[in-house]
């Protein structure tokens, strides 16, 4: 049996894992709404989820993590999401990746 829950229980669920500081709220709200868009219907699994995704403030700070010199990595937003999953954080540069 599931129950479906709003994004404030969605990120009351963050905290009440300790993983309140693992994302922004605007991170989080963001989480949630492509949690709906994508109609997931399965357990809340806060730490698979802290694990899955990650949270950059802008595209300097992703090439710090994920590029090595390589011709194919990404100079654009467009590039990443060749690669994977990106969710926008609001109107921003911050950005999510379903890290790979």
């Amino acid at each position: 049996m599931f129950t479906k829950i709003n994004q404030s229980q969605f990120i009351d669920e963050f905290r009440a894992h300790g993983r309140q500081d693992q994302f922004s709220y605007g991170a989080l709200v963001a989480l949630f709404n492509w949690l709906e868009e994508i109609e997931f219907t399965a357990e809340l699994d806060v730490i698979g989820l802290c694990c899955e995704f990650a949270e950059y403030s802008d595209l300097e700070e992703y090439n710090a993590d994920y590029n090595t010199g390589d011709p194919e990595d990404a100079d654009t937003m467009e590039d990443i999401e060749n690669k994977t999953t990106l969710i926008r954080i609001g109107k921003g540069e911050s950005f999510l990746i379903q890290q790979y």
